[in-house]
């Protein structure tokens, strides 16, 4: 009677058995039509299957097959469990975790650094930049001043442009060298077009690290604002008619880069005379203008990166350990003190008072007033 009582007790947990597998058997398939997985969930399939043929064997036996049966279907259903779990693991696109390879390979050649100048400081701007990065990255470099300066010449070459604008530090003036920049630019063929003012030090290794993170062809805008909110302006539209506008803009102060896919969609606005057009529509001055035509008018928003600093910022923020990762570095007055980073190394501020590092980690960082 006992025995006979058993086995009803073993076939009841063999009829439970088997109706799991049957369901883990649905999910089974309704996740490989979800995930395309078809050669892994037949696998699983057929373990179940076997699975289940051999608990039925078991169950035929006597008391002590059956609790074997019973271990065998509890390490069975536990490694099932394992496998769903390890099914359900997302992916790394799917937990939005980014690859650190690169978007593309991209080459310094590849960038366009457009250093905006005026001739009255070729000597004591320029001529620091000649000696520290621009040495370094002649070939990606193009100046753009308002005077002729033969000896400038002779160490760039080519890569000296006369705007033929004026030498005022007025709104015109400076959008006319921005319209400049931007077709010389276009005419390159260039990927990326980035442009510095003469009281950057660049670092051109970590803003090729940067750029290559992202296609070329696509729409891109990087820099950093110099305000905590947009900009505000009032856009003329012709017969005494006006509207507000507000937008990010990076600042030229601390540089920004454009994308070449972004820079075409610019050129109703942008190329030739079309700039200077522009910039007087919503009378501020030429990076203002940038940010008005990419965010304004095409709606592409400003990529932010913090690597990148005008001399309005204190960079005695900027820590130490960090220096080498920057994009930009600007010198000047900050509060009516020097804008100074605090490095140890070779260049004492005594004997080095203005010049940027070719490394950061055996000079000093220092402003020039």
């Amino acid at each position: 009677m006992l025995k006979s009582s058993s086995r009803k007790t073993v076939f009841s947990a063999t009829g439970a058995a088997v109706t799991c597998v049957a369901l883990l058997l649905v999910l089974a398939q309704q996740r490989r039509s979800a995930h395309g997985d078809a050669h892994g969930d037949a696998e699983v399939g057929m373990r179940s299957l076997q699975s289940a043929a051999e608990m039925d064997g078991e169950v035929q036996s006597d008391q002590a097959a059956h609790d074997g049966g019973k271990k065998g279907f509890s390490a069975y259903f536990s490694k099932l469990t394992r496998s769903r779990r390890e099914a359900e693991k997302p992916t790394l696109a799917d937990a939005g975790v980014t690859s650190s390879a690169p978007a593309e390979e991209l080459r310094p050649d590849d960038l366009f650094i457009a250093v905006k100048t005026t001739k009255k400081f070729h000597q004591p701007r320029l001529d620091l930049l000649l000696e520290t990065w621009i040495s370094r990255n002649v070939q990606q470099t193009y100046i753009f001043t308002d005077g002729e300066d033969e000896e400038l010449k002779k160490k760039m070459g080519n890569h000296v442009i006369n705007t033929n604008c004026s030498a005022a530090h007025s709104r015109q003036a400076l959008s006319c060298k921005m319209a400049v920049e931007y077709d010389k630019f276009i005419e390159s063929g260039k990927k990326w077009f980035c442009h510095v003012d003469d009281d950057n030090y660049v670092n051109v290794r970590t803003l090729v690290t940067l750029l290559s993170q992202y296609p070329h062809t696509q729409d891109l805008y990087i820099g950093k604002p110099s305000l905590d909110r947009p900009i505000e302006a009032t856009e003329r539209l012709g017969d005494n008619k006006m509207r507000p506008v507000n937008f990010w803009f990076a600042t030229g102060g601390a540089g920004f880069c454009i994308s070449r896919g972004l820079a075409l969609k610019m050129s109703p606005w942008a190329s030739g005379g079309h700039f200077m057009n522009t910039a007087e529509k919503i009378r501020l001055p030429d990076d203002c203008t940038i940010g008005y035509i990419i965010e304004s008018v095409l709606g592409v928003p400003l990529t932010r990166s913090s690597l990148f600093h005008s001399h309005l910022e204190n960079l005695q923020q900027v820590s130490r350990s960090e220096v080498h990762r920057q994009i930009t570095l600007s010198y000047g007055m900050f509060e009516n003190k020097r804008n100074i980073i605090n490095m140890k190394g070779v260049f004492p501020v005594e004997e080095d008072p203005s010049r940027l590092p070719i490394k950061a980690t055996s000079s000093s960082l220092v402003s020039s007033s």
